[in-house]
């Protein structure tokens, strides 16, 4: 095989390795496939301050260029049963509408969660319209015996909870 079929063919498969990961991008956004599976063992993790959101799930939101809604699902003692990602918005924003965010805790009968989303800009402060999703969560939430413990903004190394910070209802 000569150096210029070689170089056409790598282009080939690297193309279609390229579209085959966008392809496994959107199924595991469209059906909440958990980015970490198995995580449901026996040694869960328990959430009992923000900073153990923060190191949870900053390692992989942190860098995201979009910003990204996911809900930690827990148990009755705190602990990690679940992560779905939730929405994969853009660099400004990522539209949810609240069924979407509660819809695996309801479907797996999951008593509380936690929602975190980052800030691209490296900046966690919360938006008006993070606040306002915050305040509408916690309202559906509670109409369905679900508890929303948190909220918590990934901005780059640092993170911000919207409990600790009187943000929440």
């Amino acid at each position: 095989m000569s150096e210029t079929t070689k170089s056409s063919h790598d282009d080939l498969l690297l193309d279609a390795l390229r579209s085959n990961l966008r392809v496994l991008h959107e199924l595991t956004l469209r059906y909440g496939v958990e980015t970490q599976p198995g995580r449901d063992t026996d040694g869960r993790l328990a959430i009992e301050c923000p900073d153990d959101v923060r190191r949870l799930v900053a390692p992989e939101m942190a860098g995201l260029a979009q910003e990204q809604v996911r809900v930690l699902l827990l148990d009755t003692k705190h602990r990690v049963v679940g992560q779905r990602v939730i929405y994969q918005g853009n660099v400004r924003a990522a539209l949810v509408r609240p069924a979407e965010v509660l819809r695996p805790a309801v479907v797996e009968a999951i008593p509380r969660l936690i929602v975190c989303h980052n800030h691209p800009s490296g900046d966690p402060t919360p938006s008006a319209e993070d606040t306002a999703l915050t305040r509408v969560l916690v309202e559906a939430a509670d109409l369905l015996g679900i508890q929303v413990l948190d909220h918590v903004i990934i901005g780059g190394d640092r993170a911000l909870s919207l409990k600790d910070h009187g943000l929440m209802p």
